[in-house]
């Protein structure tokens, strides 16, 4: 198959005649043809190219819920497609097969922004979701696509690990609702051990979210036995939360199976996700969600007035939705943070694969 040959941005000439991409903060060092890290940004004589823009390992259109998105329009539907590639190297990966892929015949799926755009709109889609691979190493494609999206009045959604350099991170976000940003642990040991990256710049990337944008955005650890499920990191993980970004960020703690480089480690015991969401939830955190395990508490909403359950989910669908037009507890009128519609959508457990032409 043919590689995309789209100029990409985010970068400058080093004075011993290589390139280095200003992306994230691997800064790839780059001779003539080399590629970066993430394996999709390259240097192709006097420009840096980025191989996938156009392309895609498949579309489908799930619920929100599955990004994860609790409080980002509720039931609605949301087209998801991914590219192939990452910058990090998470040993751990759950989507390894696209993230890791070195084989661009994975790409079988070309399409144009504007098409991207239409297949949402004809498919109902609420939103449009960057996810599978880390969309902040096609960002140019991920940013045209997300301009195709508003023009018909449809959101963007971004699954990210947020490990991105702060000039490209302000154009990315500026193109997006809505963010999952993965907190993949809360030591920077782990960060470079099982991922080969460094945890202040995903911290950076959550304060930025918070501080300077409108975009609403949650957080997501998959939680890893014997790596970082301890009492400890997780209250302080949870403390420097409150203290930085506030209560009202949901967070998402989310259960590991073994794959790619780690399958000798044992799965997460649901109980350990419950003690995360107690030790959050004593915390001060007001949002807090259990996922890839079957627990209805775990993927309520409660309202942090009150603590009447006002999202009740089983699994990705909605079996009782309790908020009123303003997106208030009925019952004390407790603002809930997020994003509403006066009516939860109906997608239910659904996962539509969708062909779409370039």
């Amino acid at each position: 198959m043919q590689e995309s040959n789209y100029p990409a941005r985010y970068w400058h000439w080093l004075d011993d005649g290589r390139m280095q991409c200003d992306l994230c903060p691997r800064d790839c060092r780059l001779h003539e043809g080399q590629r970066g890290a993430c394996f999709v940004r390259m240097r192709q004589g006097e420009q840096m190219i980025l191989t996938t823009y156009g392309r895609s390992s498949g579309f489908c259109i799930d619920p929100i819920e599955k990004k994860p998105l609790n409080q980002f329009y509720p039931g609605s539907s949301v087209l998801s497609f991914g590219t192939a590639g990452c910058n990090l190297a998470c040993k751990f990966c759950q989507n390894w097969d696209i993230s890791k892929s070195r084989d661009m015949d994975r790409l079988m799926d070309q399409a144009s922004p504007e098409a991207i755009a239409r297949a949402a709109f004809d498919g109902q889609c609420k939103s449009v979701a960057f996810t599978y691979n880390d969309p902040v190493i096609f960002a140019e494609y991920a940013m045209d696509v997300a301009d195709a999206c508003h023009a018909r009045g449809i959101q963007t959604v971004a699954v990210t690990a947020g490990y991105i350099h702060d000039q490209p991170r302000r154009d990315f976000f500026a193109k997006m609702d809505a963010a999952n940003v993965d907190l993949k642990a809360f030591t920077d040991a782990f960060y470079f051990k099982l991922t080969g990256s460094h945890l202040q710049p995903v911290l950076d990337t959550l304060i930025y979210l918070k501080h300077e944008t409108h975009v609403w955005f949650e957080i997501t650890t998959l939680v890893i036995p014997g790596y970082n499920d301890t009492d400890a990191e997780i209250t302080a993980m949870c403390r420097w939360l409150m203290q930085e970004l506030g209560p009202d960020v949901p967070l998402h703690f989310s259960a590991f199976h073994p794959d790619h480089k780690m399958p000798d480690v044992p799965a997460t015991p649901p109980a350990t996700l419950v003690r995360a969401r107690h030790i959050a939830i004593q915390e001060g955190l007001h949002y807090v969600y259990t996922g890839n395990v079957h627990n209805i508490e775990g993927d309520t909403t409660f309202c942090p007035g009150c603590h009447a359950p006002l999202i009740v989910r089983d699994w990705y669908l909605i079996k009782k939705y309790r908020l009123n037009a303003k997106g208030h507890c009925p019952d004390c009128g407790a603002a809930i943070a997020g994003r509403f519609d006066a009516k939860a959508g109906h997608f239910g457990r659904q996962r539509i694969p969708v062909a779409i032409g370039a």
